[in-house]
């Protein structure tokens, strides 16, 4: 049972809001009907908001624009909710600009993500729990992210089944910057259509139209919804859901994640007539597609969600890391293993380990054990140059060696040449440096 001291939210000595209906009837598709102003309510109701506080203490992150951390969230809300919460009542509550950081793409250049305050975080994910189960169920059984029990490797799979059925062309389409190039009109027209709350409207148009902050100015935002905010996936899902039921509507195999749409058809043709469809579909949106990332092509050379397909003998298609995130993953292994860093073994290897741990569980879905052992075999490589090069002088080198068992002749060819680490390592320090000390160490197998 909660504490009371734990409880930033109303108590039950203090005055309650309006009465309004906790249970507010819905239509089939989701569509509020009656008792608009019941859905605010269900949004502050003390388990919602408990369950929200809970959620936003998990994910962490950094602080909005104000610096305000998560840990100092529940002490400024036994002092203030009292006010944030009439405000959130009356339609005059006011979301703080998100602050803009920008962070890598694997494909090259920076992603903007905007980060909203905690408190902002707090009421987003309060809102996001009440209509995310009115909305989810409305959606496309082919729509796969941001989805309570759907992830990545459910699209990827239905993907495969798709080409292992002969569709072995695809339409892959990638939008010119989804998520900031979002129409707030049409994003509101079609909110409207399901939800009643003038005051929960008024609630998600001023999160979408927060501002940004980057260098110390606030810019205003006429379009997008800002990646970093607890409810821009839902609302993303909530504007594609129109193109996804047209596909339906239509018969076509898709499979979607996010902003990432791949429709499998069976000859080029019929691919080039999809594409057209689309590019039609999403100007209605006020989307662009990227004609450069676009293309109908075979459906074995292209990557989707990190992924590739391949067939095997007896004609089964498989999967396996895309080129793409084989390069990705290896230019961050390149920078986490650096031999100018002057870290210890231990220390690389713990911070490799937080990287490879994620990588592996995500790519555990590929059918190619190979690809893994010969990229354990490449990182251990590379761990074993940055021991050679700690031992540096050649007397330091013969002296480890010999410690660890290796012949007097080998022990002398390697630290005579005592500059070569990367090949010196290759072959000749296995024996001294073997799986099981790195095993160890901590460092985990890819190919286990």
């Amino acid at each position: 049972m909660t504490r009371q001291l734990e409880l930033p939210f109303w108590t039950e000595g203090e005055a309650r809001p309006p009465q309004r209906s906790e249970e507010v009837p819905t239509a089939a598709n989701g569509t509020e009907r009656s008792g608009a102003s019941g859905l605010m309510a269900r949004v502050l109701s003390r388990p919602n908001l408990l369950a929200a506080l809970k959620r936003v203490r998990k994910n962490k992150g950094s602080p909005g624009i104000d610096g305000m951390t998560v840990d100092e969230l529940s002490e400024w809300l036994r002092d203030h909710w009292a006010r944030i919460r009439e405000e959130l009542f009356a339609g005059t509550y006011r979301p703080q600009p998100v602050k803009r950081q920008l962070i890598p793409k694997t494909g090259g250049g920076k992603r903007a993500l905007g980060i909203p305050t905690v408190l902002d975080r707090l009421i987003q994910q309060a809102v996001l729990q009440v209509l995310q189960p009115r909305f989810d169920p409305t959606f496309s059984k082919h729509s796969h992210g941001f989805r309570p029990g759907r992830r990545a490797h459910d699209a990827v799979r239905e993907a495969q089944q798709y080409v292992q059925a002969g569709r072995r062309w695809v339409v892959d389409v990638d939008l010119k910057s989804f998520f900031d190039r979002v129409n707030h009109d049409v994003l509101m027209g079609m909110l409207s259509k399901r939800i009643a709350d003038k005051t929960m409207l008024g609630l998600i148009r001023r999160y979408l139209q927060a501002g940004v902050m980057g260098n110390g100015v606030v810019v205003e935002r006429h379009e997008g919804t800002p990646q970093g905010g607890p409810l821009s996936p839902l609302l993303a899902n909530v504007l594609l859901d129109v193109v996804d039921k047209e596909l339906e509507r239509r018969g076509h195999a898709f499979s979607r994640y996010a902003d990432d749409c791949n429709v499998y058809v069976r000859s080029e043709r019929a691919g080039q007539r999809v594409m057209q469809l689309l590019r039609r579909l999403y100007a209605q949106l006020r989307l662009q597609v990227n004609e450069k990332k676009s293309a109908v092509a075979l459906s074995l050379a292209r990557q989707f969600l990190g992924f590739s397909l391949w067939v095997a003998p007896g004609r089964q298609v498989k999967r396996k890391v895309s080129r793409k995130a084989l390069g990705v993953m290896k230019r961050r292994v390149r920078w986490l293993t650096r031999r100018t860093r002057g870290q210890s073994l231990a220390q690389v290897i713990e911070r490799l380990r937080a990287y490879l741990v994620g990588w592996k569980a995500y790519f555990r879905l590929a059918d190619t054990p190979g690809v893994f052992s010969r990229l354990d075999k490449w990182i251990r490589h590379r761990l074993r140059a940055i021991q050679l090069k700690h031992w540096r002088r050649g007397r330091t080198i013969y002296r480890e060696l010999r410690a660890r068992g290796m012949p007097h002749e080998t022990a002398w060819q390697i630290a005579a040449n005592s500059r070569r680490w990367w090949r010196n390592s290759r072959y000749l320090l296995n024996a001294a440096l073997p799986i099981r000390f790195f095993d160890g160490l901590g460092l985990p197998r890819l190919a286990a």
